[in-house]
Formats: structure tokens, C-alpha cells, sequence
């Protein structure tokens, strides 16, 4: 018991062995390419959506939808539109990150469904205009 409380002690103060620590890493999930960058993760990811589609989804769903942003419709209310039709979208203003985007520019939005009783729409946690 003494050996035990003695090894105890060790770890804590001199902190987990090299033996017992996990490997050194960039940070984040890589796919294994060599030429993958140093963090985050590196291969597919969630598959766009429609407009249509995504007003039919449980609340809370994550959703990337890809089309056009265009009209204001007030406060941080937009409409969005692709070639199924359209759905509201909720863009705070930290989400545009110093991005200028205009009706015809094509833009990928990452977020999440919001149903209320009687609306649908996404709360936006990315938007990147699409080159």
C-alpha cells in the first residue's frame, strides 16, 4: 500500500510518464494523407441539403445548405434560396466574419433546424462564400 501511495505521489508531482502519456499531435482527426494539414479533420463531411429538404428535418438537425442569400428581411432574418425553393435563415452578425455577401454570390451555410410551432428555419453557425 505504501509502494502505491509513493507511485501516486510521483506521478502527480512530476506529472504522467512519456510511457503513459498519449503520443504528440497536431491536434485534431487526420484521414492518415501525408500531405493533410496539421489539425482538424481531413476527409467528407455532411452532404448538402436543400432548402426544401431541411424544412422537413427534426429540430436541432445539422444541415449545410448551398445557394444564394437573398433578401434581408430584417434584424438577423434572411431568405435563403436554392433550386428546391426557400427557407428563412438566422445569421448573427459575428457569422459573416468580415465576409461582404451580395444575392449572387453562392454561399455554403453550416447550422442547425430551428422549429418552432408555426416557423422553420436554420440558425446559422458558418456561412463561406462559395468561390
Amino acid at each position: 500500500m505504501k509502494k502505491m501511495i509513493v507511485f501516486l505521489i510521483c506521478v502527480f508531482i512530476l506529472g504522467v510518464t512519456p510511457s503513459l502519456a498519449p503520443a504528440a499531435s497536431g491536434g485534431g482527426f487526420v484521414s492518415g494523407s501525408a500531405d493533410a494539414p496539421a489539425g482538424g479533420f481531413s476527409g467528407p463531411g455532411l452532404s448538402p441539403t436543400t432548402a426544401k429538404d431541411a424544412a422537413t428535418m427534426r429540430d436541432d438537425a445539422h444541415v449545410v445548405l448551398r445557394g444564394n442569400i437573398v433578401q434581408h428581411l430584417g434584424k438577423d432574418k434572411y431568405l435563403f434560396r436554392d433550386a428546391s425553393g426557400t427557407i428563412r435563415v438566422e445569421i448573427d452578425g459575428d457569422k459573416w466574419a468580415g465576409q461582404t455577401i451580395a444575392p449572387g454570390d453562392t454561399v455554403e451555410i453550416h447550422g442547425e433546424v430551428d422549429k418552432d410551432w408555426n416557423s422553420v428555419e436554420v440558425e446559422v453557425e458558418r456561412i463561406v462564400k462559395v468561390q
